[in-house]
C-alpha cells in the first residue's frame, strides 16, 4: 500500500501524534529553555549547499538559514559512515565507545547501539522536553531495545533503515496514540517525515521540544518528489536536495508564525561526505574513504536567534559530537558524569567566534584511527586503496598536511615541518592506544554478548 501526498498530511502519519503536557509547559516561550531541532542531511556533501559554495544545488532556505546564524567550515561527521556518525552524534561520543565504530547496522543485524547509553533525547525528556524522531534511524531495529523508543524518543515516524532498506519501505511510528507500521512511496518520503514534523511541532509548541529529523535524503537510491523531479540542475541529486531545502524553509516559516523561531535553537549538518554523486569541493577523499577531508567534513549550520548573531562564518574544528554538550548547555541540562563525552560546548564558539575547545579531533574508519586534526595540522594514518586499507604508519610515513595552505590534502608538509610531524605522530599514538581495548567489542550483539 503507497499513500499519497495528501494522504500523507491528512492521514495516519498526523494521528501518531496527540497533545502532551507537562509541568515547564506553562510561562513565555523567550522564558522557558530553548526548543532544538537537528536536520540531519544523508550522504550531503561539504560543497552540496549553495552557501559552500555549490552553483548547480540551489538551497535558498539553508542559506538564509546560514546567513541568520553561524556556518562553520570545519566540521566533521563523526565517522565516515552512517551508523557510526548517528551514533556519535546522539550520544556526544565517538562510536567505538557505542560499540558502532564498525560498518553500519544492516537490515538483517541482530545487534544494534548499546542499550546502555544516554542520548540527546534521553537527557532532554528527563529534563521535561517532548521528544520525537522524524526520519532515518539507522543504529538498530532487530529487538525492542534497539529501537529509538529506548532512547529517549516519544514520538516516533521512521525508516529504520532509510530509503536503501527492503521494499516495500515502511515508516515505523509511535506515539501516546498508538503504534504501527505503514508502506510508503519512497517518492514521499521526504515529504511525510516533513508533515509530521509539522504535526510534532503544532502540538508541542507550548513547552521545550527537541526534534532530531535524520532525512534519507540525498541517500541513493535518488527518488524525487514529482513536483521537484527535473527541477534542478544538478538533476536528481540535486532535486532531492531542493525539495529538503523546501521542507526545512517550510518548518522555520511554522516557528515563525507560532512565535517560537527566535527561541528555537536549530542545527542542520550532515552524516558524512558524498557518496557516489554529490560534492566534496576540493576535499580529497569521499563517503567511506579513510583519513581524508571529503568522508568526513560537512556543512554545519547553527541559528538561535536569542544567542547567536547573524552572518558569522567560522573555521574553527568542531564535530557531530559537539552538539549533544552545546544542546544540553543552551537547555540548562547537565552532563552525567558515570561516562566520558567526547564531544564538547562549542556555544563559546558560535557566540563569540571563540577558538575551538577541542585540541585535535579524532577521524576514525571502522574502529581503526585514520586521521588525527588539530586547527591547522592533519596526520593521516590510514587510507584506503583499490581493496586495500593502507596503513601509513608501517612504513612510517603518514603524511602531514597544512591545513590553512593545503585545505586539499595534495602535498606531504612533513619533511618541512619535522616537529610538527612528530607531535602528530605521537597524538597518534596516543589515541590508538586510547581506543585498542575497545576494538574487539564492536560489532557484536550487545546484550547477548555473541
Amino acid at each position: 500500500m503507497t499513500f499519497r501526498r495528501r494522504e500523507i498530511v491528512s492521514g495516519a502519519l498526523g494521528s501518531a501524534f496527540l497533545p502532551v503536557t507537562s509541568a515547564i509547559s506553562a510561562g513565555r516561550s523567550q522564558d522557558r529553555p530553548p526548543n532544538i531541532i537537528v536536520f540531519l542531511a544523508d550522504d550531503l556533501g561539504w560543497a552540496d549547499l549553495s552557501c559552500y559554495g555549490s552553483r548547480l544545488v540551489r538551497t535558498p532556505r539553508i542559506d538564509r538559514l546560514a546567513f541568520e546564524g553561524v556556518r562553520l567550515t570545519n566540521c566533521y561527521a563523526g565517522q565516515n559512515l552512517c551508523s557510526p556518525s548517528r551514533a556519535a552524534l546522539l550520544t556526544g561520543r565517538y562510536a567505538i565507545r557505542a560499540g558502532l565504530a564498525n560498518e553500519v547496522v544492516m537490515p538483517n543485524a541482530n545487534y544494534g547501539m548499546r542499550p546502555d547509553e544516554v542520548t540527546i533525547a534521553s537527557l532532554l525528556q528527563r529534563a521535561g522536553y517532548a521528544t520525537a524522531l522524524i526520519g532515518k534511524w539507522h543504529l538498530g531495529g532487530a529487538r525492542p531495545e534497539f529501537l529509538p523508543q529506548s532512547f529517549g524518543f516519544e514520538y516516533v515516524s521512521t525508516s529504520l533503515h532509510g530509503n536503501e532498506g527492503p521494499r516495500p519501505l515502511t515508516l515505523l511510528q509511535q506515539g501516546s496514540g498508538g503504534h504501527g507500521s505503514i508502506e510508503i512511496d519512497p517518492r514521499m518520503m521526504t515529504a511525510s517525515f516533513n508533515a509530521s514534523a509539522h504535526d510534532f511541532i503544532q502540538k508541542n509548541h507550548h513547552r521545550p521540544f527537541f526534534l532530531y529529523l535524520p532525512y534519507t535524503a540525498p541517500h541513493l537510491p535518488l527518488d524525487p518528489h514529482p513536483a521537484f523531479k527535473g527541477k534542478s540542475w544538478a538533476h536528481a541529486f540535486g532535486d532531492v536536495v531542493e525539495e529538503m531545502d523546501t521542507g526545512v524553509g517550510a518548518i522555520i516559516d511554522q516557528l515563525a508564525a507560532l512565535g517560537i523561531d527566535d527561541n528555537t535553537l536549530i542545527i542542520f549538518t550532515s552524516d558524512n561526505g558524498p557518496w557516489f554523486e554529490g560534492s566534496a569541493g576540493e576535499l580529497h577523499g569521499r563517503k567511506g574513504s579513510a583519513g581524508y577531508e571529503g568522508g568526513y567534513r560537512v556543512p554545519f549550520i547553527v541559528r538561535y536567534p536569542k544567542k547567536i548573531r547573524p552572518g558569522r562564518i567560522s573555521d574553527s574544528i568542531a564535530m557531530g559530537i559537539d552538539i549533544l554538550p552545546t544542546a544540553l548547555g543552551y537547555a540548562g541540562v547537565s552532563l552525567p558524569e558515570d561516562r566520558e563525552f567526547d564531544g564538547r560546548n562549542i556555544a563559546d564558539v558560535l557566540e563569540n567566534g571563540a577558538p575551538s575547545p577541542h585540541e585535535q579531533l579524532i577521524l576514525f574508519d571502522n574502529a581503526e584511527v585514520a586521521g588525527i586534526r588539530t586547527q591547522r595540522w592533519k596526520l593521516v594514518r590510514r587510507f584506503n586503496y583499490r581493496v586495500y586499507a593502507y596503513a601509513f604508519e608501517r612504513q612510517d610515513y603518514p603524511p602531514l598536511f597544512d591545513m590553512l595552505t593545503d585545505p586539499s590534502e595534495s602535498y606531504n608538509a612533513a619533511q618541512s615541518y619535522p616537529e610538527i610531524w612528530e607531535d602528530m605522530k605521537a597524538r597518534s599514538n596516543a589515541a590508538v592506544a586510547e581506543f585498542a581495548p575497545l576494538r574487539d567489542l564492536q560489532l557484536r550483539d550487545p546484550v547477548s554478548g555473541a
